[in-house]
């Protein structure tokens, strides 16, 4: 393990502290559970980034009738 020092607003530490207590853990570790919870996503989120930049760059792009289709699925019915 490697120690950091992190800077919380007074909020932020509230916050954590009382969600600790709800989940029974230390807040120690409700914040690396955390970090690495963004730090998975963040590695996720660069990575599909890439893929997509990579495939517009290759030309590769949806075609008309498959963004008519996605926006059909989720279009609001109100």
């Amino acid at each position: 393990m490697v120690a950091r020092k992190i800077e919380l607003t007074e909020t932020q530490a509230e916050r954590l502290d009382a969600l600790a207590r709800k989940l029974d853990m230390s807040s120690d570790t409700l914040a690396a559970t955390a970090i690495e919870a963004m730090l998975d996503l963040g590695v996720w989120q660069a990575a599909e980034i890439e893929a997509g930049l990579k495939d517009a760059d290759a030309g590769e792009f949806a075609e008309p009738a498959e963004i008519e289709a996605i926006l059909k699925k989720y279009a609001s019915h109100s």
